[in-house]
């Protein structure tokens, strides 16, 4: 199944995203979380690009997988190709056809300065147009309400945006953010320069400063001042301020539904218990 089709649905799409353990853990942690998952009935699930950080790294076709498989949920497989040569790239899609793993969350990914990029692929929209050349694959990206942090501005990423959609890109999730106002913002300045398929809003639960101060210094998103008082009071008490981040990300997706949003695409960071309260609170939403 297409991705894509889900949003045919009369409501918002709802999907958890999961990552694969660190090198040095054992694979079978990752199964502990999805079995606590999998009752929330997600859409789908996306797992991110591998914890080897290489072409022979298995860990995200191994785990998508079995979430098809094993769980009966449609997975989507993050691939990323700025390390990666068009061979390399095309091994993985191999894999991933052998499991029947369909639809492909298509990203650049992060620089990283201690490793020389591969000059194969410089964009995603460039591995967009490879993966349709490779097979039958259903390709997804990612879009940045805020712009990308190597953008110039917001106007000069959505023109890039627009170009990986033509390129072959039939649905996007965005990149976490803290103030709906700039996801509305960007939403409307995508529409108008016709990028016209689905966008779910990507929601990541903060429930340690450190971790947001992590993400933060990753994707650049700004943070409102009634989210910044909020990690202030309850930063030395971390079951206060696991509570308040989720109720703040509850608020964020009962007014992004309240707005007629595409979709909630959950950043659940593994951590199944966050996943289930949130899913808990809006699930009379998502089905109203």
């Amino acid at each position: 199944m297409q991705i894509a089709s889900l949003f045919q649905k009369n409501r918002p799409v709802f999907s958890l995203e999961i990552f694969p353990p660190k090198r040095t853990g054992p694979i079978d942690t990752i199964y502990k979380t999805l079995d606590s998952l999998k009752d929330l009935e997600p859409d789908f699930i996306s797992v991110t690009y591998g914890a080897g950080g290489n072409a022979a790294d298995t860990s995200t076709a191994d785990i998508a997988g079995n979430i098809l498989h094993r769980y009966g949920i449609l997975p989507l497989a993050h691939l990323t190709c700025v390390n990666y040569s068009r061979h390399e790239v095309e091994q993985i899609l191999e894999r991933l056809k052998e499991k029947n793993i369909k639809n492909i969350l298509a990203l650049r990914g992060d620089i990283n300065p201690d490793i020389p990029p591969k000059k194969e692929f410089s964009h995603a929209s460039d591995l967009v147009k490879f993966i349709r050349e490779k097979g039958d694959f259903y390709i997804s990206g990612a879009c940045y309400p805020e712009g990308h942090v190597d953008a110039k501005s917001l106007d000069e990423d959505i023109e890039h945006l627009k170009a990986k959609v033509d390129a072959g890109v039939s649905h996007l999730i965005s990149q976490l953010f803290f103030d709906n106002a700039y996801f509305y913002n960007f939403l409307e300045k995508a529409r108008k320069n016709g990028i016209n398929v689905p966008i779910q809003a990507g929601i990541m639960p903060v429930i340690n400063k450190a971790q947001i101060e992590r993400m933060v210094t990753l994707c650049g998103a700004s943070l409102p001042s009634k989210f910044t008082k909020m990690m202030q009071r309850f930063e030395h008490s971390p079951e206060a301020i696991r509570e308040a981040g989720i109720a703040y990300a509850v608020d964020q997706i009962v007014d992004l539904v309240a707005h007629g949003v595409d979709g909630i695409h959950l950043y659940t960071m593994n951590n199944p218990y966050v996943a289930r309260r949130i899913s808990d609170s809006i699930k009379g939403i998502l089905y109203a």
